[in-house]
């Protein structure tokens, strides 16, 4: 991996962990909080691409678990793992990987496509692996987790809308769609 790979990695970690300043909102039915962190996720695949999206989403993982307070909320340590939250975490580095992946077989880039993307792809694979390991973790029924889970969907499609529109535009600049072109051609 090149310096400036590594950068672009330690760069959207770092994003990562910034996203995590921005205090949860708790619910009171649920121990998994509302976060900002998800938009990270969604920037990062779009942006970096896959290998780079998933690499940086698996660095900042790591750095959670060696206990850096870098989830919303002030929280790290390999307890996250263990906890009702553990599907959502452990689905970033996947979940970026196949955004980067998806975007990359358009010739052309539109909002539309980005936008499809995020939405179906991006937050599937996030609820794909968080609620079944909520439900386990919490010692319900599936079917009550995926019901616990729709009061997560309209804050989602915001934050799915708005990597897409942020995605979109930064690749139309020169240097960042330079990267973006160079990631595409490693896959």
């Amino acid at each position: 991996m090149k310096v400036k790979e590594m950068t672009y990695v330690a760069l959207f970690a770092a994003v990562m962990g910034a996203l995590g300043l921005v205090p949860p909102i708790m619910l009171s039915f649920t121990p998994v909080p509302i976060t900002l962190q998800t938009l990270g996720v969604l920037l990062a695949g779009g942006i970096l691409g896959a290998r780079l999206g998933g690499i940086s989403m698996a660095v900042f993982l790591l750095l959670v678990a060696a206990g850096a307070p870098l989830l919303s909320g002030g929280r790290g340590g390999i307890g996250v793992f263990f906890g009702p939250s553990a599907g959502y975490l452990i689905s970033y580095p996947l979940t970026a990987l196949f955004i980067g992946y998806l975007l990359s077989r358009f010739k052309t880039l539109k909002l539309k496509n980005i936008l499809l993307i995020n939405l179906t792809v991006g937050i599937f694979l996030i609820y794909l692996l968080g609620i079944p390991v909520q439900a386990f973790m919490m010692n319900i029924p599936l079917s009550d987790a995926i019901k616990l889970s729709l009061v997560y969907i309209p804050g989602d499609v915001l934050k799915a809308t708005l990597a897409s529109f942020l995605v979109f535009r930064l690749l139309k600049h020169p240097i960042i769609n330079k990267q973006f072109s160079k990631s595409l051609e490693t896959l």
